[in-house]
């Protein structure tokens, strides 16, 4: 069984930045797409980016491309998404995933483990 803990939400000001980190335990999670996911009352939860099990590929919403990046670290079984030039609008509860296949994509439904949730304020 995959657990997933989310961390590094918090309160700030438009134009600033955030890191969250998702730590993974169980299983391989070298073997792991990973991705992140926000979610609002308003949109519902969309997807933000997602990287491939050896951290070498990446893909992004196109709302977040450019000030949005996502890494992980295999050895410490984490993966990181670092939010830089935040906006009011990036305001959310964000969620990381993992699809134990190593496909990951766009789409929650290609997701098997979901943390509980971080919650980002952006304000003005």
């Amino acid at each position: 069984q995959v657990q997933l803990a989310e961390s590094g939400g918090g309160l700030v000001q438009a134009g600033g930045s955030l890191r969250l980190s998702c730590a993974a335990s169980g299983g391989t999670f070298s073997n792991y797409a990973m991705g992140w996911f926000r979610q609002t009352p308003e949109k519902g939860r969309q997807f933000v980016a997602v990287i491939d099990p050896s951290g070498t590929g990446t893909y992004y919403a196109d709302s977040v491309k450019g000030r949005f990046t996502c890494s992980r670290d295999n050895a410490e079984n984490t993966v990181y998404l670092q939010m830089n030039s935040l906006k009011p609008e990036d305001t959310a509860v964000y969620y990381c995933a993992a699809d134990p296949i190593g496909v990951g994509g766009w789409s929650e439904k290609g997701y098997d483990y979901w943390g509980q949730g971080t919650q980002v304020d952006v304000t003005v």
